[in-house]
């Protein structure tokens, strides 16, 4: 039954047809064309199938006990439902993930989980909350990451070289120094090459019997499994299963749906007064820039092991400039009114909230609740370090950019209602959903 339903799928992604019909390019009033096939890839359903299993498989964690489905689940719109992860080491899913005091996680994910809607599109060059992976002609490879020319190369395209990171990381995925092979293949600096940490990983999933016949069908060409491919298998299911173009916002803009009256409104200020569509451009409602907006900093920070400071100035972490201090890449707002918490640290739970706040953010940053914020609990940790230290504070403030609008409830709930028609049922619910199994046999996230 799977296959048949996917040979359709193959059927019409080939013939440049998504869902039921083949949507025409139409340009309504405010200049926003609809989202159409031709703003993504065509997509080989033979890697796809492959890249379901990998995603939610946990044999690609150095302790094989985690999965990209882990901190991004179907269940939580893509994401994980808490403003800070709890990464390698603890165990549950979204806000019921815990400790255990077994291989207690030594810090939290210092940024939010971001959603993964429409990361397939064609116009989305720039991944990562501070963009440290890009699309860039003038490498080698055409990408630009953190490891520069060390990098492996032959990536199908910019999303597929993201999925390389998380496996790396001894918080997300990897494990700590002396846990296994990967962890400290990561520790030594051994990630590209023979013995690197993604060769062992890739050797994990090829030996893995029940891998055989997908690997075979994804790679026809039989050479050795190198970890390109299963990134590459799993950025294909990622652009496939969470492309979002089915919205009322879309039907709208393709002319087969009106909106409400409130939603209209909501547009309105949206793109209007109260300045939100000056950075949330275009059909996903991102400019792909960077803005310092004041989002509240609380949580380890960003920083190298062995610096000591609870920080997290964004965009300047990869420029090394000054004025890029505490910009962070803007997201897309495709099912924001699923992707709760909002802002790089997950800092406002409530939708409504984190709208008035971010149109005022001097204002709100003075008045800012912690006790708002959901954290699972992590002993040993100091997560307000940053927000009790006057000097940091006013160095966050001092970063902001643009001026301060006051919006009023009745304006913030037409908002609302207009953000809410970005929501999107087929693509909130997953094209292919959870497997019932995977190939190595581990524990499938719920």
């Amino acid at each position: 039954m799977l296959k048949e339903g996917l040979e359709g799928m193959n059927v019409m992604l080939r013939l440049g047809v998504f869902g039921a019909m083949t949507f025409a390019s139409v340009t309504l009033a405010d200049g926003i064309e609809p989202v159409s096939d031709a703003d993504y890839a065509t997509l080989d359903m033979a890697q796809l199938r492959l890249g379901q299993m990998l995603f939610y498989d946990p044999i690609l964690s150095g302790n094989r006990n985690i999965s990209c489905a882990t901190c991004h689940h179907p269940k939580f719109a893509t994401a994980d439902g808490v403003a800070l992860s709890l990464g390698e080491g603890a165990i549950g899913l979204g806000p019921d993930r815990h400790v255990t005091g077994e291989n207690t996680p030594e810090q939290r994910i210092p940024r939010n989980a971001p959603a993964l809607f429409n990361l397939g599109a064609h116009e989305f060059t720039r991944l990562f909350h501070d963009g440290r992976i890009e699309v860039d002609p003038a490498k080698t490879g055409g990408l630009r990451t953190p490891m520069g020319a060390e990098m492996t190369q032959g990536f199908a395209n910019l999303l597929s070289a993201q999925t390389m990171f998380p496996v790396l990381s001894a918080d997300e995925m990897a494990g700590h120094y002396s846990e296994n092979e990967v962890s400290q293949a990561v520790r030594q600096g051994r990630i590209t090459g023979p013995d690197g940490a993604w060769a062992k990983l890739s050797a994990r999933v090829a030996e893995t019997a029940g891998y055989a016949p997908l690997i075979a069908e994804a790679f026809p060409q039989g050479n050795t499994l190198s970890f390109t491919d299963i990134s590459d298998a799993i950025a294909t299911f990622v652009a496939f299963e969470w492309r979002s173009d089915s919205s009322p916002y879309d039907a709208y803009l393709r002319g087969t749906a009106t909106l409400s009256e409130t939603a209209l409104e909501g547009m309105g200020l949206f793109n209007g007064s109260a300045g939100c569509g000056e950075c949330h451009a275009g059909k996903f409602q991102t400019d792909h820039g960077y803005h310092a907006m004041g989002v509240p900093q609380f949580g380890p920070g960003k920083a190298a092991r062995f610096e000591d400071h609870a920080r997290d100035v964004g965009r300047m972490r990869v420029t090394g400039r000054a004025e890029d201090a505490y910009a962070f890449r803007t997201p897309s707002l495709r099912n924001v009114a699923e992707t709760g918490p909002y802002g790089h640290t997950g800092s406002h739970g409530d939708l409504a909230a984190f709208i008035a706040d971010h149109a005022r953010p001097r204002e709100a940053l003075d008045a800012f609740d912690r006790r708002s914020v959901f954290l699972p609990p992590l002993e040993g940790t100091d997560d307000w370090r940053h927000l009790d230290d006057p000097a940091e504070q006013a160095s966050l403030r001092a970063s902001i950019s643009g001026p301060d609008v006051t919006l009023d409830a009745t304006e913030i709930a037409a908002i609302v209602a207009f953000l809410e028609t970005l929501s999107d049922p087929v693509a909130l619910k997953g094209r292919l959903g959870v497997p019932g199994s995977v190939p190595s046999g581990l524990p499938v996230d719920r």
